[in-house]
């Protein structure tokens, strides 16, 4: 197996010079964050990546002295978390998003019911896989689109192998021969799943819109227009800002709901933040421009509440994942309560 095709020269020890347990897990850190991202597009869970990404490394130190060269370090990485992805799939499953288990719900006013024992599909903070130095604007375009919300949560409905040979062949530009050595199957297997999964993420296609960077001004003036209107409730103004047939889901509430007019009878309903009360923290999730959500309580200091990471199309909000669950602030670098005075602007 070469490596050849995964962007990358990495120059191979000796077939007789094997290396120590330490020499490896030396040679092995670079590669620590771009394993994390294919567990993570794997799972659907950055806590079940690190996890697999941890027993990766704890499976290559101990299989240290059998690795012989014939592929390069990174090669055989990729294989031993691939096949560690797909042991756990067997016993975790698959995790969702709500719009992918049911209809929208046609009763916005209707109290929600959280389903805690469903395992839902997690966001990921950008900067987990941001390097220390920029990288080339076109390898950044390609890394953001691989980790969008839309095709993770597509990638949930595939079958483990399926998904394992889409992410090996689309995103690390694997050749078909070497996919099906890591599976233990025939090419004509690999480029028959790479078909089916394919055909099964039509609908998770990406526009130009959506790839668009976090820095052009349209969608810099749009953001601010977004979180001005949510720290005020306002809902005739962020309700403008999306478009007609816009989805709104919020895990690990079943309930999504689907059109302009759905989203502002749910927040007018049911969001439990006063006018002025708000706070929205600007982050960045799954390549994603994207929203802590702070609601003040009582003594003036801002809570956690929800945590909102957007899909934008032809200058509008398309899409809104609002993720509820306080253990995802620490994960993105969020504080835990903030000052009333540091709220202050």
């Amino acid at each position: 197996m070469t490596d050849s095709t995964l962007g990358e020269s990495v120059t191979s020890p000796s077939a007789d010079i094997p290396l120590s347990r330490d020499d490896l897990l030396d040679r092995a850190q670079p590669y620590r964050r771009e394993l994390l991202a294919h567990c993570y597009r794997m799972m659907g869970s950055v806590h079940d990546a690190e996890d697999l990404v941890q027993d990766t490394y704890l499976r290559a130190w101990r299989a240290a002295d059998r690795f012989e060269g014939r592929s390069s370090l990174r090669t055989w990485l990729y294989r031993i978390a691939t096949n560690a992805c797909l042991t756990a799939i067997e016993s975790r499953g698959r995790r969702p998003m709500p719009s992918g288990i049911g209809a929208p719900s046609d009763d916005p006013e209707r109290p929600v019911v959280e389903a805690p024992e469903v395992p839902w599909l997690e966001p990921v903070p950008d900067t987990m896989f941001r390097g220390e130095q920029p990288s080339d604007p076109a390898a950044v375009v390609v890394s953001r689109s691989s980790m969008r919300l839309a095709l993770v949560a597509a990638l949930q409905h595939l079958p483990p192998r399926q998904r394992a040979v889409l992410l090996l062949r689309e995103v690390l530009k694997w050749r078909a021969a070497e996919v099906a050595e890591l599976l233990d199957t025939s090419t004509a297997s690999v480029n028959s799943a790479l078909q089916r999964a394919r055909a099964q993420l039509q609908q998770a296609a990406l526009t130009e819109d959506e790839l668009s960077e976090p820095t052009d001004p349209a969608q810099r003036e749009l953001l601010d227009r977004y979180a001005k209107a949510f720290e005020n409730t306002d809902v005739t103004a962020i309700v403008q800002l999306f478009k007609e047939d816009a989805v709104w889901e919020m895990p690990p509430f079943p309930e999504w709901f689907r059109g302009r007019d759905a989203i502002a009878r749910l927040i007018g309903a049911q969001c439990p933040i006063a006018p002025g009360e708000g706070l929205m923290i600007p982050t960045a999730a799954n390549g994603q421009p994207a929203f802590a959500l702070y609601s003040r309580h009582e003594g003036g200091d801002y809570k956690p509440f929800q945590l909102q990471v957007l899909g934008i199309e032809d200058g509008h909000v398309a899409h809104v994942g609002a993720f509820f669950g306080d253990e995802l602030f620490p994960l993105f670098g969020l504080p835990e309560s903030v000052p009333a005075d540091a709220a202050a602007r």
